[in-house]
């Protein structure tokens, strides 16, 4: 094995990231080496280049990326889970000071890691871990939604908002979902009821549930007051933007409840990182059962393309979550 490698490195807030060889990392306790075969993108990591996601604690330089798939190379002492040669996907680094995934390799804890589903490509994994696992935390983990119940999703042909739609109809919920007009297709492909965003909630809420409202409202564009205008009394409203100041009167007077999803939270104070493991190995069950794919950007970059790609995620003019390509294709 060579002992550099090369990663995209970000050397302060807004410049080009740079391709440079650097030092091959060395699994440490409890730690497996991962080749990358492709990296996930998100908005998140347009915002921490930019230098304008604080709550990350990303600072430069520093290699970016959340999400990837890859194969095991090495294992540190303690390494039970896996062994070299499996294929992985996770959620592993670029937050918390800890080096992404715009590089070669990567030293991941093994407990944030999961088999990668086998029915996926290296890039169709890449880009669903920290979509999945903060969709999950919020749908399952929060409300434990079930059969029979009605799930609005705010943004649904989004990052996080099209694997909840997915995930709502696996665990049996019939489904609406807003977005914009030209989402429509998107939005029914995956097998919920489309919602015109620029409809007013009290007319959406009158023509689809007859003016009782939603069991349950997952909101991922930062539309509070919307949710809690949508949710059905004793019904529960969660959301994975769930900033700035909103009145919780709407919500209290319905009986209703709220949880926020903050999704880095493993990896900025180490609590809680099995369970994003557990969490991908269960959605890679469903991914194996037909029941959740990704929506993946047919665009190809490569490591050398990254700043391509991070325009292109800036711009938001996607068909779906865009992968950079870190091994030849």
């Amino acid at each position: 094995m060579t002992t550099s490698m090369n990663a995209a490195i970000l050397h302060e807030a807004g410049a080009p990231l740079r391709i440079a060889p650097i030092s091959r990392p060395t699994p440490g306790q409890g730690e497996v080496l991962v080749r990358i075969a492709a990296a996930g993108t998100n908005p998140l990591d347009a915002k921490i280049h930019a230098g304008q996601a604080a709550h990350a604690r990303h600072p430069a330089p520093a290699i970016l990326g959340l999400d990837m798939a890859g194969t095991v190379e090495a294992v540190g002492p303690g390494v039970t889970r896996f062994r070299p040669g499996d294929d992985v996907y996770g959620m592993v680094g670029g937050v918390g000071g800890h080096p992404g995934t715009l590089a070669e390799y990567v030293s991941a804890d093994e407990d944030l890691l999961a088999a990668k589903p086998a029915n996926l490509t290296m890039r169709e994994a890449a880009v669903l871990p920290l979509v999945t696992i903060t969709a999950w935390e919020g749908l399952v983990d929060r409300v434990g939604i079930r059969h029979g119940q009605t799930l609005l999703v705010l943004g649904g042909a989004g990052g996080v908002g099209h694997i909840v739609v997915q995930l709502g109809l696996a665990f049996g919920a019939t489904v609406y979902a807003t977005g914009s007009a030209e989402s429509t297709a998107v939005i029914e492909r995956l097998g919920a009821t489309f919602i015109d965003r620029n409809e007013p909630i009290a007319e959406a809420v009158a023509r689809t549930t007859a003016g009782r409202g939603f069991d349950v409202v997952y909101d991922t564009v930062g539309a509070l007051d919307v949710a809690f205008a949508a949710v059905a009394r004793f019904g529960h409203v969660t959301s994975s933007l769930g900033w700035g100041t909103h009145p919780l009167a709407p919500l209290s007077f319905k009986g209703g409840t709220y949880s926020g999803v903050f999704t880095l939270l493993p990896l900025l104070d180490g609590q809680g990182r099995r369970h994003h493991g557990e969490i991908l190995a269960q959605a890679a069950q469903l991914v194996e059962a037909g029941k959740l794919m990704p929506l993946l950007d047919p665009r190809r970059f490569a490591l050398e393309d990254v700043s391509a790609a991070y325009d292109a995620l800036r711009r938001g003019d996607g068909t779906g979550k865009i992968a950079v390509d870190i091994a030849p294709v």
